[in-house]
């Protein structure tokens, strides 16, 4: 069995010692050597004994195959009993460092060595500052525009907002007008929309005719009190106007009085309550034949 490679130790397996051979790394291995203080290049076959190596460079719990101590991945030897080495001995574990950078062009000192001062060319001077100022307007420019994104954006999501309370609204009011369409002409659902005052509604046949139901069923009063309360129907003389009497009687009966005998007759206008709830405003047009 070989021994031990550094100068002046013996030390084999045969008395026990624990021997290791040289790392791989030509960094670490380089290290090894310089701290053996021998010149020499190891073999495959080189060793160093356990006791060239302090006990902080040992695994603590971990061992090796055969049982005995094992080296912690960076270990350096560092105990000898020669001379001082041809180089500076290492004595630390070893650790792998960054480079350093590369110092820029900025950061080097030429001294007073005037062909290597770095002199801008004619004009370099201006076209920088030309550059700086464009760029600092450029970023003012976009800090407004991002500003006014911004605020379209919030006028964006409030219209989004108001476009959707108007879709409700809409709804609400065709579920209203399909429920008076259950009742109601159309001529009387636009009446709705006109202002008591500034009414002036057109009224179709089929209104008209049930207007006049309605008048000879509830009489003068009560078709007089459903209009003041909004019910959409002509007044007392355009119902007139727009029924053409056949035959022209003079009587003292009352209109519910002629609506019993079923004949069509309505009293005239110029009865005491024609004038109740009339509106000259309203429009007159077409006569039922």
């Amino acid at each position: 069995m070989g021994g031990c490679s550094a100068p002046n130790c013996s030390n084999s397996t045969s008395i026990g010692k624990q021997l290791f051979r040289f790392p791989k790394d030509p960094v670490r291995k380089k290290k090894w050597v310089v701290n053996c203080r021998r010149d020499f290049e190891p073999t495959p076959h080189s060793r160093l004994c356990q006791d060239h190596f302090e006990q902080s460079q040992f695994e603590e719990i971990a061992r090796s195959p055969a049982g005995g101590k094992k080296l912690k991945p960076n270990a350096i030897p560092t105990l000898f009993s020669t001379g001082e080495p041809p180089y500076p001995a290492v004595t630390t574990s070893y650790i792998l460092l960054p480079l350093k950078p590369e110092p820029v062009e900025k950061e080097l000192k030429f001294g007073d060595h005037g062909y290597a001062r770095r002199n801008p060319l004619p004009g370099m001077e201006e076209e920088d500052a030309d550059r700086t100022a464009e760029n600092q307007r450029l970023c003012t420019q976009c800090q407004l525009l991002k500003k006014q994104l911004e605020q379209e954006m919030q006028h964006t999501a409030r219209l989004q907002k108001e476009a959707e309370e108007m879709k409700k609204r809409l709804y609400r009011l065709d579920r209203i007008e399909k429920g008076l369409q259950n009742f109601l002409y159309e001529d009387q659902i636009r009446a709705l929309s006109l202002t008591k005052r500034s009414r002036r509604a057109v009224w179709s046949p089929e209104t008209i005719l049930k207007a006049r139901n309605i008048r000879c069923a509830v009489g003068t009063k009560g078709y007089e009190y459903l209009r003041e309360l909004g019910y959409p129907l002509p007044s007392y003389r355009t119902l007139c106007n727009r029924l053409e009497t056949k035959i022209m009687v003079t009587t003292d009966m009352s209109c519910e009085e002629l609506a019993e005998l079923g004949l069509g007759l309505m009293a005239p206008c110029h009865s005491p309550t024609a004038g109740v709830g009339d509106n000259d405003e309203e429009e007159l047009i077409g006569v039922l034949s």
